[in-house]
């Protein structure tokens, strides 16, 4: 089983595969106890982010990782795929706009993700 910076990188990829938007990856272990990293994307519509959803949990499964908890996958507006020290956030375009977790978690260190 890889770390949880692995395994962050690993979602990305994932979502990065299935045409998400603005993927961003944030270092927030300095900041909560409550997980290490988030992995945040955007979908144009409400298929598109109930797509990636499904497709992550399908490669992570594969991978061996199993999710905690999910919330929000109903709606296909603001999902969140719990994995312990990997939390993602995959958001409707227009709600990650409204929500703007990037501004709420400002003292997070940005990872650059190659793709």
């Amino acid at each position: 089983m890889a770390n949880s910076r692995e395994l962050a990188l690993l979602a990305a990829k994932i979502l990065h595969n299935k045409k998400a938007d603005d993927i961003v990856l944030l270092d927030v272990s300095a900041l909560t106890i409550i997980t290490d990293y988030f992995v945040i994307c955007s979908g144009k519509s409400f298929l598109q982010v109930k797509a990636l959803q499904n497709e992550l949990e399908s490669k992570l499964s594969e991978h061996g990782y199993t999710q905690l908890r999910k919330e929000g996958h109903n709606e296909g507006r603001w999902v969140v795929m719990d994995y312990g020290d990997v939390v993602v956030h995959i958001f409707h375009q227009d709600d990650r706009q409204f929500y703007d977790l990037e501004r709420l978690w400002t003292g997070a260190q940005s990872i650059h993700i190659d793709m």
